[in-house]
């Protein structure tokens, strides 16, 4: 089964896009911060990481550059999910390895529509991993 880590400050983000992502077919680890992000990543490499732009310890940027310097850290599919919308920093995020950019809030028809564009569901997920 594909993996995806939630990494999201808010409590209540995490569990909303947990039920979403879950729904889509994927077992769902979370994180609150980039530290618990990486020791997550550390212990098993997820497939998808949908990932705050705003953490409280690493933006999210710094944290998708040290995870991309991990050993398998080019593997996950990285999506961003912020708040903010200027051209400049969505270009830095997909500059720094994100693969999509979704606008917060967000519900499950966008992060489905996301994964379906990055031909992430079902066996295209696994053609992907192989």
């Amino acid at each position: 089964m594909n993996s995806c880590l939630v990494v999201d400050a808010s409590k209540v983000i995490r569990m909303v896009t947990r039920r979403i992502v879950e729904g889509a077919g994927y077992v769902v680890r979370e994180a609150a911060d980039s530290a618990a992000a990486m020791a997550a990543c550390g212990d098993a490499m997820p497939d998808l990481i949908l990932l705050d732009l705003d953490l409280p310890d690493m933006n999210g940027v710094e944290f998708l550059r040290a995870l991309r310097e991990m050993e398998g850290g080019g593997r996950p599919v990285a999506i961003f999910c912020a708040a903010q919308s200027d051209p400049a920093r969505i270009s830095e995020v997909m500059a720094a390895g994100a693969d999509e950019y979704v606008m917060k809030p967000f519900d499950g028809q966008i992060v489905r529509s996301k994964l379906a564009l990055l031909g992430l569901g079902g066996s295209a997920m696994a053609a992907k991993l192989v």
